[in-house]
């Protein structure tokens, strides 16, 4: 207000000079305009270099999760969007990360995509040969040893998403046109930085160097005849080489656009987007990540997934008024231990929580 009276008196003032001495001298007028240019500059500049400041700073969300979770991670990124909201926050949000078991949702959702063209049916009995058998998170590998087990289309799912079962993983796989389809698929749904190269069984060869299938029984031979391997897949430190393999990476934004359209059943209908949330509310694995330092009894539907130097976790998350959030939370680079990790991922989650829950 001051700065428009101040501006209604200068031009009034010259108006009047103008009209009372006749002024027609041009440098008296360029005088002026420079006079009013430097008063606008002296208004608006400021706020043009808070808004340069506030883009060039990075959000104190992301300035507050980079500090707790340093000690615990070597790097991570996160992107976050509540429901219904076009707002998204994120730190690191445009770089690659390895996926590990989270890239089970994009191959649950080619699966389903088949489903609905009647191509697959979730009642479809799948037989799950001995020799098809992956280690890791594996439930069915451990329990299951003699041949004949037949599985559905929608308890392999389930498996997969909620104990990480790596043989139904790769059912899932195989159902679903194999990786190449998967990443087909993402990028029909307009996701371009993620991308699926690998099934399991392929992607723990890789891991551990094997050339041979990776059975259980392969996998156990190789572990008691390389011992020094043991370790390093028990607490999975950080291999530059690994990560540096830009197959079965996605960025934090990937992955939450992912999430958005599945809740939005804009990348599966609404009954396939049902199941699959339902089955990441069962999900098993990962208790001290997203759901780490929630308040107890918080609703979480996720998808973990852990790997070479990598912890993360992807999802939804209810507050206690109802609203939900999509957050895709990932680790690498890491040598600290397991739990450091699970805590980093349950830092960010809290965090994210206690800014959407007051705001």
């Amino acid at each position: 207000m001051a700065f428009a009276l101040m501006m209604v008196t200068l031009m009034q003032e010259g108006k009047g000079e103008h009209r009372n001495k006749a002024m027609t001298n041009k440098k008296g007028v360029h005088n002026m305009k420079k006079l009013i240019l430097v008063l606008i500059g002296a208004l608006f500049l400021p706020w043009l270099a808070i808004s340069a400041a506030a883009q060039d700073k990075a959000d104190p969300l992301a300035a507050q999760v980079e500090a707790i979770t340093a000690p615990l991670v070597g790097r991570v990124g996160f992107a976050a969007q509540l429901i219904g909201s076009d707002k998204i926050i994120s730190h690191n949000g445009d770089m690659t990360f390895p996926m590990a078991s989270t890239y089970k949702v994009p191959a649950a959702v080619t699966l389903l995509k088949r489903v609905e063209a009647g191509e697959v049916k979730l009642d479809q009995m799948v037989e799950l040969p001995l020799d098809d058998m992956v280690t890791g998170d594996n439930v069915i590998a451990q329990n299951f040893v003699h041949p004949g087990l037949q599985l559905s289309v929608a308890n392999l799912i389930e498996a997969m998403i909620t104990m990480s079962d790596n043989t139904a993983t790769d059912a899932v796989f195989s159902l679903a046109g194999g990786p190449e389809a998967i990443t087909a698929a993402m990028r029909k749904l307009g996701i371009k930085d993620m991308r699926i190269d690998r099934n399991t069984k392929d992607l723990i060869m890789d891991m551990a160097g094997m050339d041979d299938p990776a059975t259980v029984a392969a996998v156990k031979e190789f572990l008691q005849s390389n011992p020094e391997r043991v370790q390093q897949f028990v607490t999975m430190p950080k291999d530059p080489k690994f990560e540096a393999d830009p197959r079965d990476q996605s960025t934090p934004f990937a992955m939450l656009d992912l999430l958005m359209k599945i809740d939005s059943a804009s990348a599966i209908n609404k009954g396939s987007r049902d199941f699959l949330i339902a089955s990441m509310s069962r999900t098993r694995t990962g208790a001290g990540r997203i759901k780490g330092l929630l308040p107890r009894g918080t609703p979480v539907a996720h998808k973990t997934g852990t790997s070479i130097g990598t912890a993360n976790d992807v999802g939804y998350v209810t507050l206690p008024d109802g609203r939900r959030f999509a957050v895709a939370i990932f680790t690498s680079s890491s040598d600290t231990p397991l739990a450091d990790r699970d805590r980093a991922v349950a830092e960010v989650a809290r965090t994210l929580y206690d800014h959407f829950a007051t705001n």
